[in-house]
C-alpha cells in the first residue's frame, strides 16, 4: 500500500526531494520480506566476494543474517516506519526510521545496486534532516566505517559521535547546520 499524500497534495512525510527523485514509498508487509532478503544480500556481497564458501552457504548465510538483523530491528525500534523504497513500480530500497523524542534515529537506508549512487539516498536524507530540523531534533545513523556512502554523510555535515567498532554512530545536528540556514530545493 502507497503512503498518502496529505491532504495539501504534499507527498508523504513532505519528502518532497524524494518525491521529486520519483521514489515512492510503502509499509513494509510480510511479503516484502524476500526482497529485503535479496536487497540485504545485496549490500554484502562485496564483503563476501573474497570468502571461499559455496553460493549456496553464502546464501544461507545472508538469510541466517538478514532475519536476525529484522528480528533485531522489530524488537529495538518498535515505533518505526518501515519503510520500502520504489520507483516507477519497482521495489528499489528501504528506509527505516525512528522518532524519538530528542532525535530522529535512521535506522537504515539501503538501497539495491542498480539504484545507487543516482541522488535518492540524498534527496531522502535531506528530506529526513529537514523533518527533524522544523521539529528541533537531530538526526542519528549508525554507519560502518568502510561504507561508501561514508562521504554523503560527512558531506551532508554529519559527524562521528561515537566509534562503536565496525560502525561509527554518526549525528547530524538541527541547529547551527549549513542546510538549515538556506534550504536547498
Amino acid at each position: 500500500m502507497a503512503l498518502p499524500a496529505s491532504s495539501t497534495g504534499a507527498p508523504a512525510f513532505g519528502w518532497a526531494r524524494a518525491a521529486r527523485s520519483g521514489c515512492g514509498f510503502r509499509r513494509l508487509s510480510e511479503a516484502d520480506l524476500p526482497f529485503l532478503g535479496r536487497l540485504y544480500a545485496a549490500t554484502r556481497t562485496e564483503e563476501l566476494a573474497p570468502v571461499p564458501w559455496s553460493e549456496a552457504d553464502k546464501a544461507a548465510f545472508l538469510d541466517q543474517q538478514f532475519r536476525a538483523q529484522h528480528a533485531h530491528y522489530q524488537q529495538y525500534y518498535p515505533n518505526a516506519d518501515w519503510l520500502v523504497i520504489t520507483r516507477e513500480d519497482e521495489d528499489i530500497g528501504r528506509f527505516y526510521i525512528e522518532r524519538w523524542p530528542s532525535q530522529h534515529r535512521i535506522i537504515d537506508i539501503a538501497f539495491m545496486p542498480a539504484h545507487r549512487g543516482k541522488g535518492y539516498g540524498e534527496a531522502l536524507l535531506r528530506d529526513a534532516m529537514d523533518e527533524a530540523a522544523d521539529a528541533g531534533k537531530d538526526v542519528s545513523i549508525h554507519v560502518e566505517k568502510l561504507n561508501p556512502a561514508m562521504r554523503l554523510y560527512r558531506r551532508l555535515g554529519f559527524v562521528t559521535e561515537e566509534d562503536k567498532g565496525v560502525y561509527d554512530l554518526m549525528r547530524w545536528r538541527a541547529t547551527g547546520a549549513p542546510d538549515r540556514q538556506v534550504k536547498i530545493a
